[in-house]
């Protein structure tokens, strides 16, 4: 059995969704399919709240929208009449439901973690119920399946909630199962679960890749594919080394810490739930199915130069908190962690120094951090200052942390470029390490590291 998602790049038109329909059916095998929710989607329901929050007028507008994108999709991709009048009328329901949702935080003047979640899990709530609309219009068997309601439990944390993998095991068996077991095919909502006591948390952005991972272990799958817009991994960003070539296999830890350090192509939680069991995961390219596409497995590939990949983000702020003897004050990071969490911020990466923590942030969430810091009291604090022009480098491969002068090999590199390094992170990971640079000089670096072990 192989559980086989597909992204918002893959779910664009009602063409797009005939696509995964055409790609799903030539795999024999039982299948559980996957769904985010259409191409910018997500996006405009994260507008929708900050627009409802000050105007009610806005809310009807947004409605309208958003529900036109989706009967446009349903009524040209679902080729039965009948069973298309029932999934415009299940898109009608769940629009008033996010109608409500929305006037209600306008009326409280608030947009609370809970219901925030809740309206973002609205673009797979429909999504879902489009894919099952055009399989049944074809004959084919399936079923549109909501993650709150077949049992992937969380630990209720809203946001960046983390699967009960025991509990949602139990519960995805009987739920998913028994469909399979009647020859229909599931297709479940990515990006969210629901906690214990019955909320709806998100994954984080891109969490259906997790979802996917959850539901592979859960179920035992054979393979988790995931289906994007691309090859696979890369050397580097192909938009900033052009010669940059496809990696066709990389470990668990390898493909972790690329996604985390920028490539998007993957969530980097999609391994937590699939490596205890050694389930593969594939990279595969829906707009050229052929390619065999990335295998991520528990054992990559040796190289002799060792490093596999340069991944590079902009997308990262700094927040620098000063103060003489900071790095000697006991609970300072601690009350500083703390409050960054509480205020539902992630935190990418710290380091520190005598007299300064400099605190590594997605730049979302920089501004933020930055005023709810800066009204954070601690006597050791000097000052609180944030940096938007740093971008992060992270330079990966298997054996990193047994191999010598690798880290020489970087810097070198990246001084021939008159590029300087402003914050070092190295020892954390057994196969990455990151540097970050001025946003400016980001290119220059990336492609100088590149050179030195790809000669390219």
């Amino acid at each position: 059995m192989k559980v086989i998602k597909f992204g918002g790049s893959s779910l664009t038109d009602a063409e797009s969704y005939h696509r995964v329909k055409e790609l799903l059916l030539k795999e024999k095998e039982d299948k559980v399919l996957v769904l985010s929710a259409m191409q910018g989607i997500t996006k405009e329901l994260q507008k929708a709240t900050k627009k409802a929050l000050k105007e009610e007028e806005e809310v009807e507008k947004i409605i309208k929208e958003i529900s036109k994108k989706h009967q446009i999709v349903a009524t040209q991709a679902i080729r039965n009449s009948g069973i298309l009048s029932d999934i415009l009328e299940r898109i009608e329901k769940k629009m008033k439901r996010l109608e409500r949702l929305l006037y209600g935080i306008n009326y409280t003047e608030e947009v609370t973690a809970k219901s925030r979640d809740m309206i973002l899990s609205f673009g797979e709530r429909l999504s879902v119920h489009i894919m099952e609309g055009i399989f049944r219009s074809e004959g084919i068997n399936s079923r549109a399946m909501e993650a709150d309601d077949i049992g992937i439990i969380t630990d209720g944390e809203f946001g960046n909630s983390t699967a009960d993998l025991k509990a949602t095991r139990k519960n995805l068996k009987k739920n998913i199962g028994n469909e399979l077991d009647k020859g229909i095919i599931p297709v479940v909502t990515g990006f969210f679960g629901q906690s214990k006591d019955g909320y709806t948390t998100l994954f984080g952005f891109g969490g259906s890749d997790y979802t996917a991972g959850i539901i592979a272990c859960a179920l035992d799958s054979s393979v988790v594919e995931v289906w994007k817009d691309v090859d696979g991994f890369m050397s580097a960003d192909p938009k900033l080394v052009p010669g940059a070539h496809f990696i066709d296999r990389l470990s668990y830890a390898e493909a972790a810490e690329l996604a985390y350090f920028g490539a998007k192509i993957l969530h980097p939680r999609i391994v937590q739930p699939v490596e205890p069991k050694a389930i593969p995961i594939v990279i595969k390219n829906a707009y050229n199915p052929d390619l065999t596409g990335t295998i991520i497995e528990k054992e990559g590939y040796q190289k002799e130069d060792v490093i596999k990949s340069v991944a590079c983000s902009k997308d990262i702020g700094v927040i620098k908190i000063e103060g003489v003897g900071i790095g000697y004050k006991p609970g300072v990071l601690s009350s500083m962690a703390s409050a960054i969490s509480n205020h539902g911020i992630n935190i990418k990466s710290v380091i520190t120094a005598q007299t300064s923590i400099n605190i590594i942030l997605d730049m979302d969430d920089l501004d933020d951090c930055h005023k709810m810091l800066k009204k954070h009291h601690s006597t050791a604090v000097e000052d609180v200052i944030k940096i938007e022009d740093e971008a992060l480098i992270g330079v990966v491969g298997e054996g990193m942390a047994t191999t010598k002068g690798l880290a020489a090999r970087v810097f070198r590199a990246i001084a021939d470029e008159h590029v300087n390094v402003d914050m070092i992170s190295y020892g954390a990971s057994q196969v990455a390490f990151y540097l970050i640079v001025k946003e400016e000089y980001l290119e220059r670096a990336v492609k100088a590291v590149h050179r030195e072990f790809f000669k390219i």
